[in-house]
């Protein structure tokens, strides 16, 4: 008993398809090219604590760890972040540094 299945309805296709060849990327991104030294991070004067932290987490640097030199009120500190909460900077060896404490924070070279 051989049932004779419909045909399929394929449309030609006459005609060069230009699909995906021009894209929109909606975020706006400003560099201050003279403020910007060759490790790519930017130089950080006028910028308060957390700005200078979002700029080390959004360097091109920063993959999963980025070794800085933090200036707390107590001393410098050389210290490896791999990330952050709200009150604290996470370090490699699990150390929490209050971000209260931080007066500067930089790429060690």
């Amino acid at each position: 008993m051989e049932k004779k299945l419909p045909n399929v309805f394929v449309n030609k296709v006459d005609k060069e398809f230009q699909n995906n060849e021009t894209v929109f990327y909606s975020k706006e991104e400003k560099v201050d090219t003279d403020r910007q030294d060759i490790r790519g991070s930017s130089n950080m004067i006028g910028k308060n604590i957390n700005q200078k932290i979002n700029a080390v987490f959004n360097s091109p640097r920063y993959v999963y760890k980025a070794d800085v030199n933090i200036t707390t009120r107590n001393g410098v500190l050389h210290k490896r972040i791999v990330g952050r909460n709200m009150n604290h900077l996470i370090t490699i060896d699990n150390e929490l540094i209050p971000i209260s404490e931080i007066t500067d924070i930089e790429f060690s070279n």
